[in-house]
C-alpha cells in the first residue's frame, strides 16, 4: 500500500499506452497467449484486448501462431511475441572491460562482443564501438531500422573511486555526458543508468527467467554495488543512490577505513594475485588449480562472505525480499560457492526470516544486457512513470 501518491496525473492517451504496455508485456512473459487468457490475466475486456492485440500485430511486435484447438466452441487464436519486432543495443562500461550487446524484444541476446581493457578513457570506448558496432548488428540479424534505442550501464563515480592502478586523466570519465560523446557511433536515443540497477532490472523484467517481485541484486565487478527491487519496481531512493553496498564501512577490511568494495570486488582479488605474485590475464584464470591461485581465492571468498554477512543482514531486516541474488563477472562456480557461504553465514544470525542467496541467472554481461532493457522500457515496457504527465524526462 503506498501512504503518498504522485500528485502527477495522466490522460486517456497515457492510460491507453500503458494499457498496451501491459498486453505486450502479458505476451512476452507468457511465451505463447490467448486473447482470451489475457483478458484473464489483465482485467481488461475482451474487446479491448482484441483491439490492443491487433494494433501490436499492425506494429509487428506480436505474431500469431495459429489457432488453438482441443478445446469448446472456436479454437482460440494463438499469440507470441514477433522476436525481430524490436531490438535494443546495451553497453557496459567499465573500469576493466566494454561490452555490447545486442537484444531482441523476446529478451533473448542476438550478439554480443567483450573488450577486456582496464581504465578505457572516453575517446577509447568510441573507438571500440565504432570498430565493433557493424559486425555487432550483422551477427545478431538486427536491423537497425527496429533498433529503439541504447542503454548505457556504467557504474557511478566512474572515474571517480579510488582502485588500484588507476591512471592518470580517468577522473575525466565524472564529466562525460554520454549522449554526446556516443552520437556519432550509436544514432539513437542514449539511455544512462547505473550498472547495478540496470542488471536487476534486467532480472526483474524477465530476461534471466526469475519470477520474483522482490530482490535485492548484489554486483560483483570493478567495483561492488547492489540493487533493490520492491513490488517489481526498481527503488532508486531520494537521491538516486539506493544499493550502494559497496560504500558501507568494512571494519574488519584490509587496511583502516576500509569499505565492503575493497574486499568484495574484482580490483581486491588481482590486488591479492598480484601480492601473492601472479597476474590474473582472463578471469577463468580464477578456476585454476595452481595452489596459490586456489588458496588466494579460497581466502577472498572467506573474507567476501565475511564482509557481505552484516550488510546482507540489513538488506533482509529492511526489505524483507524473496530473494538475493549474487551476479557479476565471476566464473559462474565461483558465484555459486560465495552464494553457498553466503546463505551459510546468514543461517546463523537470529534474524525473523530466512532469504535465499542464490546466483543470479544472467552471467557477466548482466549490466549490458540490463541496459539495453531500457530502451524497451522507454517505449514499449510497462513501468509507473508511464502514467504521470508531469516529471518525465525524455531519452537523449
Amino acid at each position: 500500500m503506498r501512504l503518498a501518491v504522485s500528485l502527477s496525473g495522466t490522460n486517456l492517451a497515457r492510460a491507453s499506452d500503458y494499457n498496451q504496455r501491459i498486453v505486450l508485456q502479458a505476451i512476452r512473459l507468457s511465451g505463447e497467449t490467448t486473447r482470451i487468457a489475457l483478458a484473464q490475466q489483465t482485467g481488461l475486456t475482451p474487446p479491448t484486448i482484441a483491439n490492443i492485440t491487433t494494433r501490436l500485430e499492425d506494429m509487428g511486435l506480436v505474431a500469431q501462431l495459429g489457432r488453438k484447438h482441443g478445446g469448446r466452441g472456436q479454437p482460440a487464436l494463438r499469440l507470441a511475441i514477433h522476436p525481430e519486432g524490436a531490438f535494443a543495443i546495451g553497453l557496459n562500461v567499465d573500469r576493466d572491460h566494454i561490452t555490447l550487446v545486442t537484444l531482441d524484444l523476446a529478451g533473448d541476446v542476438r550478439s554480443r562482443v567483450t573488450r577486456e581493457v582496464r581504465f578505457a578513457l572516453p575517446e577509447d570506448v568510441v573507438s571500440i564501438i565504432a570498430e565493433e558496432l557493424g559486425g555487432l548488428l550483422a551477427a545478431g540479424g538486427v536491423d537497425p531500422g527496429r533498433v529503439l534505442g541504447v542503454g548505457v550501464a556504467r557504474p557511478d563515480d566512474l572515474g571517480g573511486i579510488a582502485l588500484p592502478h588507476k591512471p592518470a586523466g580517468y577522473e575525466r570519465w565524472s564529466a562525460v555526458d554520454f549522449a554526446q560523446l556516443l552520437k556519432d557511433v550509436l544514432p539513437w536515443p542514449v539511455h544512462v543508468d547505473n550498472d547495478a540497477a540496470a542488471a536487476a532490472l534486467g532480472e526483474a523484467q524477465g530476461v534471466g527467467g526469475q519470477d520474483r517481485a522482490s530482490f535485492f541484486y548484489v554486483l560483483i565487478t570493478a567495483g561492488l554495488g547492489g540493487g533493490p527491487v520492491i513490488d517489481g519496481s526498481y527503488y532508486r531512493g531520494a537521491r538516486l543512490r539506493s544499493g550502494e553496498i559497496g560504500l558501507l564501512p568494512d571494519p574488519a577490511g584490509p587496511f583502516p577505513g576500509a569499505l565492503v568494495q575493497d574486499t568484495v570486488s574484482l580490483s581486491a582479488i588481482e590486488e591479492r594475485l598480484e601480492q601473492a605474485g601472479r597476474s590474473l590475464e582472463r578471469l577463468d584464470d580464477l578456476l585454476a588449480l595452481d595452489p596459490v591461485m586456489a588458496t588466494t581465492v579460497d581466502q577472498w571468498i572467506a573474507d567476501a562472505t565475511r564482509a557481505l554477512t552484516a550488510p546482507l543482514v540489513a538488506v533482509t531486516c529492511l526489505l524483507d525480499p524473496d530473494a538475493i541474488l549474487i551476479g557479476g563477472r565471476l566464473p559462474v562456480p565461483l558465484i555459486e560457492r560465495l552464494s553457498a557461504r553466503i546463505e551459510a553465514a546468514l543461517a546463523q544470525v537470529p534474524m525473523p526470516v530466512r532469504v535465499p542467496v542464490q546466483p543470479a541467472q544472467m552471467a557477466s554481461d548482466a549490466p549490458a544486457i540490463g541496459a539495453a532493457i531500457l530502451p524497451f522500457l522507454d517505449q514499449l515496457l510497462p513501468s509507473d512513470a508511464i502514467l504521470m504527465q508531469a516529471g518525465r524526462a525524455p531519452a537523449v
